[in-house]
């Protein structure tokens, strides 16, 4: 995985690892009505905690090229004043104005130690920002800009997506403000590693092109309303690292909205819905992920885990890395009991039931 935001202004990018496959990736990425197609359908949406999620539209047919050209443009013109530019002393990235309170949501990454940013928006207005909260194991921060009369943009609910559904990213690629590109969802609940060991479940894939400075920005729908977060690119091994076309991923907008709801709330998380072994991990030369260190009272150390035992599998399912362990563990909720197969100092091996936690903001 490489990320595809902060744009550096001439730095290098850097590099993460892929959860799976041969892939890498790049990581990048108000009740109004909004903008549709003609002759839509709202889909039903259930209540979801944090931000107000709206309803995401279903296409009832395939219309004519300028029907969907209109509603392109609309889409465009509905949303652009939603999405700024956010400039740190690291580069630059993208945001999403969250309410009319001056509330921003971008990408952690975007945001890395800074506490002050420049935010302009597409109409040229300048701000300055200050940091509101940090949420890195999905990579997501708010920012606040006070006195400034900013469009909030509509949320969809991101669970009603399906392959196939038209997308839009809009945002700040390579320092171009207010950029946009096209595509479809690829394909959802993808689950991605970003190179600093942080592991992003229920991802949304698209074919639209996601470039450095496109991260925090908004991938949005027909309706003009907002189902993701642009993170991160591909890039194929192949190629020499070189850009993969038509791959790039999104932190679904059902995600952004509960943890960006709860740092403007109180300024931090305390409901992530993550899963927490409470064990930090090291790789071992031989295999398997080693415990460095286990948290006291925590869920692997009531369930007998200690220091110096590895990892060598979940469920039966092998781990021969600490990333692995933590993709494994992306994949289940704060409650869930999972059976963790180790190899103690001594060389014994046992596998011990587990009951994991909530991962702490």
């Amino acid at each position: 995985m490489v990320r595809v935001g902060p744009f550096g202004r001439g730095k290098p990018l850097a590099l993460a690892a892929v959860s799976a496959g041969s892939v890498a990736l790049l990581v990048a990425c108000s009740s109004s009505t909004a903008p549709g197609a003609s002759g839509t359908a709202k889909r039903a949406t259930p209540a979801v905690s944090g931000i107000p999620l709206a309803s995401i539209p279903a296409l009832s047919g395939t219309g004519d090229a300028a029907a969907l050209q209109n509603a392109y443009v609309s889409v465009v013109k509905h949303v652009l004043p939603s999405v700024v530019q956010i400039e740190t002393d690291a580069g630059l990235g993208s945001g999403i104005v969250l309410d009319g309170q001056g509330d921003i949501v971008t990408n952690d990454h975007v945001v890395a130690s800074a506490t002050s940013f420049k935010v302009t928006t597409s109409s040229g207005h300048q701000y300055t920002g200050s940091l509101v909260g940090t949420y890195a194991p999905d990579d997501l921060a708010v920012i606040h800009v006070s006195s400034a009369q900013l469009t909030a943009a509509v949320f969809a609910d991101s669970t009603k997506l399906e392959v196939g559904d038209i997308v839009m990213a809009i945002g700040n690629p390579l320092g171009l403000q207010s950029s946009v590109t096209a595509g479809i969802v690829s394909a959802v609940g993808r689950t991605v590693s970003e190179d600093n060991g942080v592991v992003l479940p229920d991802t949304i894939q698209t074919s639209a092109e996601i470039n450095p400075g496109n991260s925090g920005g908004a991938l949005v729908d027909l309706a003009g309303q907002v189902v993701g977060i642009p993170t991160l690119a591909a890039t194929d091994p192949q190629l020499g690292g070189g850009a993969a076309p038509g791959i790039g991923f999104a932190i679904p907008s059902s995600i952004v909205a509960k943890i960006a709801g709860q740092l403007v709330s109180q300024g931090h998380v305390t409901q992530s819905g993550r899963a927490y072994i409470g064990v930090s991990l090291a790789d071992s030369f031989g295999g398997g992920a080693v415990i460095s260190n286990a948290v006291p009272g925590g869920p692997g150390a009531r369930a007998g885990l200690q220091v110096g035992d590895t990892i060598t599998a979940i469920d039966g399912k092998s781990t021969t890395t600490s990333e692995a362990v933590r993709v494994a563990l992306a994949a289940h909720a704060p409650g869930d009991v999972v059976q963790v197969s180790v190899t103690s100092q001594d060389g014994s091996q046992r596998t011990v039931p587990v009951t994991l936690g909530q991962l702490p903001g």
